[in-house]
């Protein structure tokens, strides 16, 4: 009997990656999402992706790859306060592990690539807990990912970028194979040393893509953020 797991969901490419090579898995049941959301700004950190937006990722999302399956999967929003230091944010993650143990949770997937810091993290909170943390996409080069994700029609979109290793004129546009020769050397295929941020609206795991427009940019705390909202809601702040 397959045993069902959640998927951290950043509403990038690599973690809809993720959800792509497991949905493959006949050992795993997908019983959901999770993603942790900035209270204040009612936002995802670093990838700045509205609520809606998610919502409507989640609804678009199959958790399987038969073709036919009924799309969707559940979506659960962590708030975080802010700001939130190491305690606060491992106390609200404590809480919704110790709920996953009580719903048959058996696993926790990540889309991290190499970062053993952040791999040894993630693992040290579910130490002990009896939910194992999985981790599909580990070690791939990220170029060959990165070319992977692209030839299956992933479509994302660079909703944030650290100044100091891009320019703001990065931040918006269409992660694509122009934009990647595009980069400056040294500049990591995927993002995975924090370079940039995604937010993903097409691919293999959607049953439809998300139009999406690309609003102001701003500058915040040496990052560049652009509004990447789903064409036609008319959002505004």
């Amino acid at each position: 009997m397959p045993e069902k797991i959640l998927l951290s969901w950043s509403s990038g490419k690599d973690s809809a990656w993720a959800l792509h090579v497991l949905r493959r898995d006949p050992a795993v049941e997908i019983a959901g999402l999770f993603t942790t959301v900035n209270q204040k700004h009612a936002r995802v950190s670093m990838h700045a992706t509205r609520v809606a937006l998610l919502r409507r990722q989640a609804e678009n999302l199959h958790a399987h790859a038969s073709v036919g399956m009924a799309p969707g999967l559940p979506l659960e929003i962590l708030e975080l306060p802010d700001p939130c230091g190491n305690e606060e944010y491992a106390a609200v993650m404590r809480r919704f592990i110790e709920g996953c143990v009580g719903r048959g949770i058996k696993g926790i997937a990540f889309g991290d690539l190499f970062l053993e810091d952040i791999r040894q993290y993630r693992e040290q909170q579910l130490q002990g807990t009896g939910v194992e943390a999985l981790f599909p996409l580990w070690q791939i080069p990220t170029a060959e990912l990165a070319e992977a994700m692209l030839s299956a029609g992933v479509g994302a979109y660079l909703s944030s970028v650290d100044l100091k290793k891009l320019p703001e004129e990065f931040v918006g546009r269409k992660w694509s194979r122009e934009l990647l020769r595009a980069f400056p050397p040294g500049i990591d295929p995927c993002g995975e040393n924090g370079e940039f941020h995604t937010i993903v609206a097409a691919g293999p795991m959607f049953s439809a893509p998300i139009p999406i427009r690309i609003g102001q940019a701003v500058q915040r705390d040496g990052f560049a953020y652009a509004d990447v909202v789903e064409e036609g809601l008319g959002i505004r702040d």
